[in-house]
This record gives structure tokens, sequence and C-alpha cells, in this order.
């Protein structure tokens, strides 16, 4: 249940132990587009190392290199030894990734970028050991020739989010959305956030600490949300006992598709509630009962 995944470097010390302080819901060690291609060893030595010596209050995901290419199978090669790691973010994924899934056991985060990957969006989800889908703008604008801000922030971003929302929960999966380029922007991050939770998204990466906590508000059903699907849902039901398919609340139409959506609601609310007291009792050093 991953509200907000923060981006961390691989090859920077001093952030990779700051990121064991802040609340995401998930840190990403990027061995990725971060590391210059001189420092990929580097980075890999330095993050084993730290692995066995930090503690972290959230799960701990690592970005791979392609694991077509050297660097990726060398990532691969590493995770497998680093338990702490329970997941892996594929980048660039164009075809079914069961591959790495088998290799390494840890569950897998697709990333859809190129134009090959999103034309391809069903098969990748449809990938054993598959969590979440992913899409990133720069990568797929690169990968089509075209300007980034239509599809960041531009007229295609709506198709493309629900493209990717759509084949994730076609296949089960938790859509993530993209990172939010503009780093001191933290007003059009929280409206970034809302769009995509409008479009059924769970979360967001994120590539700096202050874009935390906005994410992780944005993604929380709120109050008035929890209290409004609570009564929808009360209200429905009471029609359903009464013969009923369909009853008025407060001036609106409530019916089979209002009551899931409710549903809906009150699942992710208690979901989120029950994440968030287990990393507080993992925090107080509970552990395990």
């Amino acid at each position: 249940m991953w509200r907000s995944m923060l981006y961390v470097p691989g090859v920077d010390e001093r952030k990779l132990r700051k990121s064991t302080t802040i609340e995401a819901d998930a840190v990403i060690i990027d061995l990725e587009d971060s590391v210059p291609q001189g420092r990929k060893e580097e980075a890999r030595r330095l993050v084993e190392t730290l692995l066995g010596e930090l503690e972290w209050g959230s799960d701990v995901c690592v970005r791979i290199n392609n694991p077509a290419s050297r660097e990726g199978l060398r990532d691969l090669a590493a995770v497998t030894r680093w338990e702490t790691v329970s997941c892996l973010l594929v980048p660039k994924a164009e075809a079914r990734l069961d591959q790495v899934y088998g290799a390494t056991g840890k569950s897998l985060v697709a990333i859809v970028e190129t134009a090959r990957g999103l034309l391809r969006v069903e098969e990748v989800a449809s990938s054993e050991g598959l969590v979440a889908l992913n899409w990133g703008p720069a990568d797929l604008a690169a990968s089509l020739g075209a300007s980034v801000d239509p599809l960041d922030s531009g007229i295609y971003t709506p198709i493309l989010r629900l493209t990717i929302a759509a084949a994730a929960r076609a296949y089960g999966l938790e859509p993530l959305d993209k990172v939010y380029f503009k780093v001191g922007d933290l007003e059009g991050l929280g409206r970034e956030c809302l769009e995509a939770k409008a479009l059924g998204y769970s979360g967001k990466t994120v590539i700096h600490p202050s874009h935390v906590p906005i994410a992780n508000e944005a993604f929380t059903p709120t109050k008035e949300e929890v209290e409004r699907a609570r009564l929808v849902v009360e209200a429905y039901e009471d029609a359903v006992r009464r013969g009923l398919g369909a009853v008025a609340l407060e001036g609106e139409l409530v019916d089979a598709v209002h009551y899931r959506l409710a549903l809906n609601v009150l699942r992710r609310a208690s979901r989120i509630g029950k994440v968030e007291e287990s990393m507080r009792r993992e925090n107080r050093g509970e552990g395990q009962a």
C-alpha cells in the first residue's frame, strides 16, 4: 500500500542515510538513471553496505537497470542477496517480467515509459510477481521523439494515466503515478496527486522528501470521504433489506454502483490504517507478536 515512494540515488550515501528518517511508504534506492554509468558498481557496493547497517521504517525497493543489459544482470545478481529489499522497479518494461520474478523472488513494479511498453501494457501487466504499474513521461517522450510537456502535464496526460490505471486494475495491480519534476512547486504537486487519485491511482513516486507528506495526505481518504462512504453503505444496505435497489440519500441517488464505490473508499481507509499501525509498531520496536 504505497501512497508515496521516494527515489534516492544509490550512489549518494548522505541521502541514503537520510531516507531512513523520512515517512515515505516506500524508499526506492535507484541504481538506474541517478547513477552515472561509471559508478554502477560503486553504487551496488555502497547499497549492500548500508542495507546491512541501516534500518528503514518503510518498504525498501530498488530500481534496477534494464534487466536485459549487463548492468541490469549485475543488479539482479546483487538484489538476490539483499533480504531487506522487498520490491524491484523495472524500468522501460516492454514484455512479461516472469524471468525477473523467478530469478529474484521479489515483488515487481513495472515502469511503462517507452512506445513499445505502452502498446504492450497488457502483456506487461500480466507478468508473474507484478504488484503495481508506474509510468514515466520523460523517457516516453524520448521514445516517441516527442516533447515532454504534452505527456507530463498536457492534453495527453489524462489519457496516459487512464491507460495505465485501466491495465493495472484489470490485472489486480496498484496504479502508481509518475514523479512530479517541479521540486519546489508543492501546490502543483498537490493538484497533480488529486488528479491521479480521481483516476484511481493508489500513490505516487516522488523525488524529494518535501513531496512525501503531500502524497501521503492526497492518497489517504479524507474524514469527509470516509463518513460519506459509511452513510452510502448504510443507506444502500438498509434499502436492500427493504427489497429496494436504490434509495435517495441527501437528495442524491444511491444504487449498487455507488455502494461499490463507497466500499472501495472504506477498504482503502482500512488498509492504510492497518499499514500505518504496523509501521508505528515496528518503529517502537514491538515487532511481531
